[in-house]
């Protein structure tokens, strides 16, 4: 038996939320599809939001989640394995489940692929790090490393230098022939030491990164290392409705208009399903929108039909 919902929406993290509260306000029958994999699990806080900085993202989540159940927004733990549309969109879940809509809201972020580097991913989040406007303050004035993984982690060395003067950035796997006249100029006018030849690995002590270790045995004491993983976006749904993509240094996305609507019509992006550089606070803003526009859309499309036009 197919079940019907005026909005589905795909993704239980701060955009898919947050579009979710804003039509459960207004009272419409919305169902979140939440695969419960958010990108920032490995974090112990998230930064940077208005009035909840600081606030673990498990705790973030689960008080988003009371708030949409107050407004009779339905939640099921389940993964989308199919999408169609003939006007509305049909939805298959993982258990089975089929559900349709008039309009749906995909909010399923993206994944980051680590440096296979040995100890990088059991320490992501803690004291590997990728966002200095996350981290940065937590982990001030210590001693920075930052992993290269392409000539563009420059710019992430620079960066950080805003929250340590002793910064060294390993060029691991990258050519320092990569590097600009004016990447070298400017690594020098802030302070960074670079560092040639393959990391093999980090060193802890007690549970903490104490350095980072070059195959030819060479060990820089460090106590934080930031790296910048390569993001796979979750976007395979809108390939499947046939959204028109855009191909980015950081994955393909939808395109999409102002408000998060996609080229197909009825179908929206939030969240970093909708771009790369989506915080937590940026999603949730891009997540409110898209239900208060759709909930505009859906109100003047039956008021038209009403009125015969």
């Amino acid at each position: 038996m197919t079940e019907t919902y005026e909005v589905i929406v795909v993704g239980g993290g701060a955009a898919g939320l947050s579009a979710a509260l804003v039509l459960g306000r207004a009272r419409r029958r919305v169902l979140v599809v939440d695969a419960g994999e958010p990108r920032n699990a490995p974090s112990s806080h998230m930064q940077g939001y208005l009035g909840r900085d600081g606030v673990s993202p498990a705790e973030f989540l689960a008080a988003g989640r009371e708030e949409i159940a107050r407004y009779g927004v339905d939640l099921v733990r389940d993964r989308v394995v199919d999408a169609s549309r003939d006007g509305d969109f049909t939805v298959v879940l993982a258990t089975g489940r089929t559900v349709r809509a008039r309009r749906l809201v995909v909010a399923t972020g993206l994944k980051d692929e680590l440096p296979p580097v040995d100890g990088i991913a059991e320490r992501f989040g803690r004291d590997v790090l990728h966002c200095p406007y996350c981290h940065g303050w937590e982990v001030r004035d210590q001693a920075f490393g930052v992993l290269a993984t392409s000539a563009m982690s420059v710019h992430q060395a620079l960066m950080v230098t805003q929250w340590s003067k002793d910064v060294t950035l390993f060029l691991h796997e990258v050519a320092e022939s990569e590097l600009s006249e004016q990447d070298v100029r400017r690594l020098g006018a802030a302070g960074v030491t670079v560092v040639t030849g393959p990391v093999a690995g980090l060193v802890t002590e007690d549970d903490r990164l104490t350095g980072v270790r070059l195959e030819d045995g060479t060990t820089y004491e460090r106590q934080v290392l930031f790296v910048a993983p390569r993001a796979v976006p979750q976007t395979e749904l809108f390939v499947k409705l046939g959204a028109e993509m855009n191909e980015t240094p950081f994955g393909s996305y939808p395109v999409i208009d102002e408000r998060g609507l996609t080229s197909v019509p009825g179908l929206w992006a939030a969240g970093n399903a909708s771009g790369f550089a989506e915080q937590v606070i940026n999603a949730a803003s891009r997540g409110y929108r898209a239900g208060a526009t759709i909930n505009g859309e859906l109100l003047m499309a039956d008021l038209d039909a009403a009125a015969g036009v």
